[in-house]
């Protein structure tokens, strides 16, 4: 038995993406082997010896077609064996002795190139900026990309079918992996022609925010927004409790694989669904393919770009905050820089990255690892290597590393700055050098009053949900450790700007060099970062692969590229 749904009955298999980049992020131990052993040299010879013995072992390989498939594996193991004479990357103070080399970029030596630095920073204090804020896209690089207007009135259904059944979705995460549940569970409903309850907002332990949809979303005009493509009420209704004792929990709940294909829905949650009348799929975070059919993937982007908008104080505050912003930056035509900055305890600690605090940071980054995970960083096989994490760019960026960042790609002391973060790590120490570069420096705190805040302290998505608002009108974003909140907020700038990001997406395996290098030549330094500012101009412009998202990637899937004629303007896909 089949129930409509808006691709019929499934062809064939659709295909499914790649495993999610967040699961793939915490796999293994966090470095690789190489480098010069931290207390002694390498056996030359032995390491010679390996060369030419992994040389000839391949080459043999080669010579025979029948044994190809084994040449990778035999290579691999090779290179183990070479790398574990090399000994490994972890660089600290503690192992660190005269006679060792610690590659390029292995260490935090930032205060050092700052000082070094500084004098040739200040003495382009009140330089250029008004010019570089006004310039600092080029225009010639636009694809003139304008949200599909059409999608609606194309897309829109003059009367929805009879409802297959009630969908419930449990969304878990901070303000953005919940809005990304959202957009996929409202695919989902039209997928499955089913009528979506409003989302349920799981306590998570570790934002610790219990909001409720509405308390960040404007719920009424999500539901109007979507009422010509998909059916959704704010709870069941009384029959359909009934049937399960007035308890929502004991409501069949389908346990979904990652990135399930449309096809899996179809083939076993519809007829659940059909039968029972109401599922429940928890949790629900990645839960859809990011290759999806047109029409499905276009209730992604009605769903995140048209009928997600903040709830009314969030507005409401988050307004008086960029008026406030576009004021301060008069000087520049109102126009400012938004940072999002992830230098917060939990962040230093889990990226296992070792800074300038010596015993007691480690004691303290110790702590909060075993409080927030457990043991997870005390397993028997477990090796941390800080160095090079460093340099495989998976260190957070302390305020001054993006300050000096910004300083060398020419923005001066007269930009205005917001910092979009949550508690900073020992803030009076690191974040006193951000300040002395840019002094028109603000946050949440110097934006609103604490009556203001007072509402929203406590819950961590709603003070998220200013910061996006904030971040959404500058001219310029600069991203700094990845996460859901840019990947969302990159493709709504593109969404805003005609397809153009606007961010700043630094080479952060770059930086780890040229914040290591205590003799750098002002010169130097500002030529590569202006070649990183301009390479963020280059790829703000980028249409979605296949295996990409389109919260970050609008284009093709929720925009049309403008094409100018004489007395005309078309949009095609």
């Amino acid at each position: 038995m089949h129930g409509y749904s808006r691709l019929g009955r499934p062809n064939g298999p659709s295909p499914s993406p790649p495993s999610s980049p967040r699961q793939r992020r915490h796999k293994g131990g966090g470095g690789f082997r190489g480098g010069a052993t931290p207390g002694g040299g390498v056996d030359i010879k032995l390491q010679s010896f390996i060369e030419r013995w992994v040389y000839m072992v391949i080459s043999a390989v080669y010579r025979r077609r029948g044994v190809l498939l084994f040449a990778p594996l035999l290579y691999v193991s090779a290179m183990l064996l070479y790398m574990g004479t090399m000994g490994g990357f972890d660089f600290t103070s503690k192992n660190t002795t005269a006679n060792s080399h610690p590659p390029l970029g292995s260490l935090y030596r930032s205060p050092q190139v700052f000082q070094h630095l500084w004098p040739y920073i200040e003495a382009e204090n009140n330089n250029r900026t008004n010019d570089l804020m006004m310039n600092v896209w080029n225009m010639k690089l636009r694809q003139s990309w304008k949200p599909c207007s059409n999608f609606q009135n194309s897309q829109a259904v003059p009367e929805l079918p009879k409802s297959n059944g009630f969908l419930i979705i449990e969304a878990n995460g901070g303000l953005n992996q919940q809005r990304l549940s959202i957009c996929d569970a409202v695919a989902v409903a039209g997928l499955l022609n089913a009528t979506l309850v409003i989302p349920i907002f799981h306590l998570n332990s570790v934002w610790r925010d219990s909001s409720k949809f509405g308390d960040i979303f404007d719920e009424e005009f999500f539901i109007y927004a979507l009422r010509n493509h998909v059916n959704v009420v704010r709870s069941l209704p009384q029959d359909i409790l009934e049937r399960f004792d007035n308890n929502i929990s004991n409501i069949v709940n389908l346990r979904v694989k990652g990135w399930s294909s449309p096809t899996y829905y179809l083939q076993k949650v519809l007829p659940k669904l059909m039968e029972l009348g109401a599922v429940r799929i928890a949790p629900f975070s990645n839960r859809l393919a990011h290759a999806v059919p047109s029409e499905i993937q276009g209730l992604r982007c009605l769903s995140n770009f048209g009928a997600l908008r903040f709830s009314e104080p969030i507005r409401t505050l988050a307004a008086k905050m960029v008026d406030k912003m576009i004021r301060n930056a008069s000087s520049s035509g109102g126009k400012y820089i938004s940072v999002h900055l992830r230098f917060e305890e939990d962040m230093v600690a889990f990226s296992c990255c070792v800074y300038d605090g010596g015993e007691e940071e480690q004691q303290e980054m110790d702590i909060a690892r075993e409080r927030s995970w457990r043991g997870k960083f005390r397993k028997k096989n477990r090796i941390i290597r800080p160095g090079a994490n460093r340099m495989d760019g998976k260190c957070p960026l302390t305020p001054l590393e993006v300050g000096m960042m910004l300083r060398g790609m020419g923005f001066d002391n007269n930009t205005s700055v917001y910092v979009a973060a949550g508690k900073i790590y020992k803030a009076e120490k690191y974040m006193a050098p951000l300040k002395q570069m840019f002094p028109r420096l603000e946050t949440k705190d110097t934006l609103a009053s604490p009556e203001e805040l007072a509402p929203f302290m406590g819950y961590s998505s709603r003070l998220a949900a200013l910061d996006y608002t904030i971040c959404l009108y500058s001219e310029v974003f600069v991203t700094t450790q990845g996460g859901n909140f840019p990947h969302f907020l990159i493709g709504h700038r593109r969404y805003s700007y005609e397809g153009h990001a606007k961010t700043i997406i630094p080479d952060k395996r770059k930086l780890a060099q040229l914040f290591d290098s205590p003799h750098i030549r002002w010169e130097s330094f500002q030529r590569q970062l202006r070649e990183m500012l301009h390479h963020s101009d280059v790829k703000g412009s980028e249409v979605r692969k296949p295996s990409a998202s389109l919260f970050t990637y609008p284009m093709p899937d929720c925009m049309c590229k403008q094409t100018s004629a004489k007395n005309s303007t078309r949009l095609t896909r």
